[in-house]
């Protein structure tokens, strides 16, 4: 059973997490589950033999899906045409919900280049970085732990699904995550499983711990698989979320092998659906290319075409510098590409004053995110 210590809450006692160490702890899991674990890894390990352009493509797009359904798991919906907006305009928001789920792309994109040992100064980066447009969140607990008692489910701690660990025990609880996370003796689909749920169970912010905790995931798998990008496991956690919080809910009861399973399922059918994605967004390009068919091989629209599937928005100015053409060029090829309906031409007024901006988006290729 799940170890607890009392704790007082406005005068009334309540029983909060109190997780055991995992620095050393035994993971012993069930030869099934082992099993399943190296099937996860090596699904994640398959799409590592596309080509370098492949790689790039399908990472982006995995990362964008990842970030979109982190932030959904946690009720924060925009579309992948409004997020990629976001990310690409300079005048956004800061109180949009796109901004606030691009950041957590940011966050996602910004972590997979951290290499080297995991420490303190990184997790509190990446939640830094994550809430930076939280509108409801103290400025005191951006980039920091929690300085009271948190809980996940329930108007209150008395009702709640779960009471994370008193604040006093955090930081010793996240020393002895990251040292987890340091082991070399587990492989990585575990290493990962066990440190998203220890982390969850700690639950050491404010707010945006599941975002932080599924960043924490990838973080793993791209560092301990040696991969380019990690799938995008939140996908498949939010098309379960009921067998995800139970999930959460036995390992934290003890149940460790069966979390690990449920687990491991999820990220092979991520990588799985990823290869699958690729496959469609080959496809797209090829319709392109057709649709392309009537301009000059040197047409400045057709050129366009390789930078779409990384730039799936963009305005002149950004066009014009990718292909270091003038700005008129740059415009005549995306107005090319809206008439064969490769584009889509939208306009947008900035947040402040100022002329509304034109914008052209792949939409056909976002629409893929979704299944990423």
């Amino acid at each position: 059973m799940a170890r607890t210590v009392n704790v007082e809450w406005q005068g009334r006692s309540v029983e909060a997490a109190d997780p055991e160490p995992i620095t050393d702890a035994a993971i012993d899991l069930s030869v099934p589950t082992i099993r399943r674990t190296e099937q996860a890894a090596a699904a994640v390990r398959a799409n590592e033999t596309r080509g370098p352009h492949a790689l790039d493509v399908i990472g982006r797009l995995a990362l964008r899906a990842e970030g979109l359904a982190s932030s959904a798991i946690e009720g924060l919906r925009a579309s992948p045409a409004d997020v990629a907006l976001a990310e690409a305009a300079a005048d956004r928001s800061s109180s949009d919900t796109a901004a606030w789920v691009a950041d957590n792309l940011a966050v996602v994109s910004d972590a997979l280049r951290t290499r080297g040992p995991l420490t303190v100064r990184h997790v509190l980066a990446w939640h830094k970085r994550l809430m930076r447009h939280a509108p409801a969140v103290e400025k005191q607990h951006i980039g920091a732990w929690r300085d009271r008692l948190g809980w996940v489910g329930g108007a209150n701690p008395m009702v709640a699904a779960h009471v994370a660990v008193p604040h006093e025990s955090i930081p010793a609880h996240m020393d002895d995550l990251l040292a987890f996370v340091a082991r070399d003796d587990l492989d990585p689909v575990t290493l990962a499983a066990v440190a998203h749920a220890q982390f969850e169970t700690i639950h050491p912010f404010a707010d945006g711990n599941g975002r932080i905790g599924r960043v924490l995931v990838g973080w793993i798998l791209v560092n301990r698989l040696d991969v380019s990008f990690p799938p995008p496991v939140s996908l498949e956690f939010a098309r379960d979320i009921g067998g995800y919080q139970a999930g959460l809910t036995l390992f934290r009861q003890g149940a460790v092998d069966a979390w690990v399973r449920w687990f491991a399922d999820a990220v092979a059918a991520s990588a799985e659906r990823t290869a699958r994605v690729l496959g469609a967004v080959e496809e797209l390009q090829a319709r392109w290319q057709l649709a392309t068919a009537d301009l000059r091989t040197d047409a400045a629209a057709r050129r366009l075409l390789t930078y779409l599937p990384t730039h799936p928005v963009l305005n002149t100015d950004l066009a014009a510098r990718l292909m270091q053409v003038s700005v008129e060029a740059a415009r005549g090829a995306l107005t090319a590409l809206a008439h064969r309906g490769v584009l889509v031409d939208i306009e947008r007024r900035p947040t402040g004053a100022g002329r509304p901006r034109r914008w052209w988006v792949a939409q056909d290729l976002l629409d893929l995110v979704g299944r990423a």
